[in-house]
């Protein structure tokens, strides 16, 4: 699979907590360069993104981010105020607390209210998969294919692992047929990224690929 193919699946992601505008911005600007599907960025940054790509990139923020036991409320405030700033898509975390209690009802109620506050922009439901057990995560699959999100994601990349072969595999023998998959966290190689689009995975969560593009042009340059 081409590199540039694989690039047109990556949400050219940066989240750091220490994350400055000048970053930020150089994010935008080789996403755009390198045709990312989008940039994932942080919330208090995606009106200035927005309006600096202006048009010429999805802008793809975070909700109940990382932790995800923000209430509801909390969470579909933070959405509403994403895409009123210019969001096109929203990867928010579901209440993982709620999931090892076993209170699937509440995490689907979560999720399709979420998916209210959005309207029309991309949902992605981050369910942590390095936190569940090979149960939790087969039933959220089945939650999240109920809920009305356009996404299941593996992970948030702040816990204690990413994604996995074995989770994608998981999720695409689960998922109903209309739920895309993100794999997101760990994706280090051009051959991490084709195994797992080989597995399912309809998007990658990365900045890793981005810099072995430009790694690569370099090269070639400089023959």
């Amino acid at each position: 699979m081409k590199l540039e193919d694989i690039l047109k699946r990556v949400d050219h992601t940066l989240l750091d907590p220490c994350a400055t505008w000048e970053k930020i911005r150089a994010v935008l600007d080789d996403a755009i360069e390198y045709g990312c599907a989008s940039a994932c960025i942080p919330p208090s940054f995606v009106r200035q993104a927005a309006e600096y790509v202006d048009g010429r990139l999805s802008i793809c923020t975070v909700v109940g981010f990382p932790n995800g036991y923000s209430t509801t409320s909390v969470k579909c405030s933070e959405a509403l105020t994403a895409v009123r700033d210019g969001a096109a898509e929203i990867d928010m975390v579901i209440n993982l607390g709620m999931v090892k209690e076993g209170r699937f009802s509440a995490v689907r109620e979560e999720i399709a209210a979420l998916r209210l506050a959005v309207g029309d922009k991309i949902l992605k439901v981050i369910i942590e998969t390095c936190l569940l057990t090979e149960e939790e995560k087969i039933e959220m699959c089945r939650v999240v294919s109920e809920s009305g999100a356009d996404y299941i994601k593996t992970s948030t990349g702040f816990s204690t692992g990413g994604a996995t072969r074995e989770d994608i595999a998981l999720m695409t023998a689960n998922v109903s047929p209309t739920l895309k998959i993100k794999a997101a966290g760990g994706i280090k190689t051009q051959k991490d990224a084709e195994d797992f689009i080989q597995l399912g995975a309809d998007r990658l969560g990365t900045s890793r690929l981005v810099g072995i593009a430009k790694a690569l042009r370099e090269a070639e340059e400089n023959r």
